[in-house]
């Protein structure tokens, strides 16, 4: 199944999200059979990252929140919540290169 991972960062953390975006990076990297997309969002180009967006081949949502809970962002206080949606594809057979 697919999964849309919707992730809001806590106010004023950003340097929680510097100090630890090494770990962060080589943990995604590690993942990334399941997490097949992720990236920060941000209100403008150039502004501070607010959040992130993952989407994520899983079994099962439990098997997604067992994902992100080693996450170093997460274990180390930079989200202040998460939204986990599943994703019916409208184009199943379509790959994107991003």
């Amino acid at each position: 199944m697919l999964f849309v991972i919707r992730f809001v960062d806590k106010p004023d953390k950003q340097t929680v999200r510097i100090e630890h975006l090494d770990a962060h990076l080589t943990w995604l990297e590690e993942r990334k059979q399941s997490i097949l997309v992720a990236g920060s969002l941000r209100e403008q180009p150039d502004a501070d990252p607010i959040g992130a967006c993952w989407v994520v081949e899983a079994e099962s949502r439990s098997e997604v929140e067992e994902l992100f809970w080693s996450d170093p962002f997460w274990t180390n206080g930079l989200r202040e919540s998460v939204e986990i949606l599943y994703w019916s594809k409208a184009f199943p057979d379509q790959q994107t290169l991003i």
